[in-house]
């Protein structure tokens, strides 16, 4: 993960191999050997480089000259935020696999602005990864502009649907908000409501709105939809489930757009003596941990998050032994399940 301060520094580094090679007492040759098989110069002439390297804070240029090959052993993964626990699942079973081929994982955040992912993909581009892995199917124009005129494979996860650029897997987020809207009104319930969090910068969050929406709509059930601007949370849960009762005081089903969201409404209602799911009937998305052991245990959707880092990784791995991917672009969907429990 990179901040701006971190990238700032960089730009001010201007030592050089030349420079470690000097201080060591040791020649250029000699440095590169060191950092490309340190086991290959002798343990005294290690030791003094390491030192060098440590006192002129240096930082190697993997793209140039021997060390190319290098770089070509690390893996961008971009996501919009480490503090999101949906992501996690992905990134460690997309890490776990290509450890296995020696492969690293360098890990970015962006908070959901498209304009701090095309600068960290500019910048992975410049030490030239083994591939990019991207959140989702929306990205600046720039970014979409520099991926494809780079040789990079890029994988974008977590969405289906939109004109990818390379490969893609994830599933459809209209479809999950169908599902719960379609789940919802086989339960009996006549009056649904949305509740969102972020979803003016979560896309996906967005899609799953729209798609609860229209199947609510196609099943002639009134629909409302409560939003609200900060990151999904519990206590942004309570807060829209009392929008959302004082707007529409007949609401008998909610989606939430994450577990997070629903778990701050179940809070609530036990507040309001609201009994879910009798009066309320509740639903929420992603299986994070703690849904069955909610009271009562929630229904939810889980997207495949583990599967999906799984096939990210497969397809890296078979780029790098020169297997192409059939038909070029290629997308896997990985889809979702519904989880029905005693929430709704």
């Amino acid at each position: 993960m990179m901040d701006k301060p971190a990238r700032s520094r960089r730009k001010m580094q201007s030592v050089t191999m030349s420079d470690v090679a000097a201080k060591a007492g040791v020649s250029p040759s000699t440095v590169s050997l060191y950092l490309r098989r340190p086991q290959s110069v002798s343990v005294a002439a290690g030791r003094m480089i390491a030192a060098a390297i440590e006192a002129l804070n240096y930082v190697p240029n993997f793209v140039a000259g021997g060390l190319a090959a290098a770089s070509s052993r690390a893996v961008s993964v971009i996501v919009p935020s480490v503090r999101n626990a949906f992501f996690a699942e992905t990134v460690s079973a997309l890490q776990s696999a290509l450890r296995r081929e020696r492969l690293q994982v360098i890990l970015s955040h962006t908070e959901y602005d498209e304009r701090e992912e095309e600068d960290l993909v500019r910048m992975a581009l410049s030490w030239a990864p083994a591939a990019i892995v991207l959140t989702g199917l929306s990205h600046s124009v720039g970014t979409r502009r520099m991926l494809a005129s780079s040789p990079v494979p890029v994988i974008e996860i977590w969405e289906l649907g939109a004109e990818q650029i390379d490969a893609a897997v994830g599933f459809h987020h209209d479809q999950v908000g169908e599902a719960a809207a379609d789940h919802l009104v086989a339960q009996g319930r006549r009056h649904l409501a949305f509740l969102g969090a972020r979803m003016h910068e979560d896309r996906r969050a967005r899609l799953r709105c729209d798609g609860f929406v229209a199947a609510a709509q196609r099943k002639g059930v009134t629909v409302a939809v409560v939003e609200h601007a900060a990151p999904a949370s519990a206590e942004v849960g309570s807060m829209m489930l009392a929008q959302a009762l004082q707007q529409h005081p007949d609401i008998d089903g909610i989606a939430c757009s994450n577990d997070h969201v629903a778990l701050g409404v179940l809070f609530a209602c036990e507040r309001a003596r609201i009994v879910v799911p009798e009066k309320l009937a509740l639903i929420g998305f992603g299986d994070l941990g703690f849904t069955a052991a909610c009271n009562p245990p929630l229904t939810t959707i889980r997207p495949s998050g583990d599967l999906i880092g799984r096939e990210a990784a497969r397809l890296i791995l078979d780029r790098r032994l020169g297997k192409p991917w059939e038909g070029g672009r290629i997308s896997i969907d990985t889809r979702f399940t519904l989880l029905h429990r005693h929430s709704s």
